[in-house]
């Protein structure tokens, strides 16, 4: 199974992920911000992996650090889970809608982190979340992921569609690029012969 556990604990967040690449969509999510909660949902949900995310953090002073250290964790789990990465796809992409808003989301599990996200967010807050945090999670996951993600959201005149199409998206290019290849099941797909 390919499958990973990593705790974070700082002055400033306490976070848990428990993470099953291998999984059926299942997810246990008490992060403290609801709005992240629904997103994690999107990428557990349609990347067929199961999740479960705790975090205690400084929320009476803003999410930014939860929501960043849960990137953080995040990308040090599916590390982990991951391993040599031997057999892998390695690439990953999706085009998914959600009404009037479209995004596309493409992964390389190259072991270099890199981050391209373009979202013109219709709107500065979703609720009572920050759109800017969506930036801090996914830098904090392909920093420590070791991926290089494309993340384009299309059109969209809904934030909140913008940001749910960006999440599933997500998920599904993940479910993509960790996919067994079965014509390279004992094969590094690189040229370097290590990612």
């Amino acid at each position: 199974m390919r499958q990973a556990y990593v705790s974070r604990d700082t002055l400033e967040t306490k976070i848990s992920v428990d993470l099953n690449l291998d999984g059926t969509g299942h997810a246990l999510l008490k992060t403290g911000v609801p709005f992240l909660d629904h997103m994690l949902d999107q990428i557990a949900r349609h990347g067929m992996m199961d999740l479960e995310i705790t975090a205690q953090g400084d929320l009476h002073i803003d999410a930014h650090h939860t929501v960043e250290d849960i990137g953080i964790t995040l990308g040090q789990a599916f590390r982990q889970a991951v391993g040599d990465k031997k057999g892998l796809r390695r690439y990953g992409h999706a085009y998914v809608p959600l009404d009037e808003a479209l995004s596309r989301v493409v992964i390389d599990l190259s072991g270099r982190p890199g981050l391209a996200l373009r979202i013109e967010f219709v709107r500065a807050r979703i609720g009572e979340f920050d759109v800017d945090l969506i930036n801090e999670f996914f830098q904090g996951f392909v920093n420590h992921a070791l991926v290089t993600c494309h993340i384009d959201n299309l059109s969209g005149k809904n934030a909140h569609h913008q940001a749910e199409t960006v999440f599933k998206a997500f998920g599904r290019a993940l479910r993509m690029a960790v996919e067994i290849d079965p014509r390279a099941v004992d094969i590094i797909p690189s040229t370097k012969g290590i990612l």
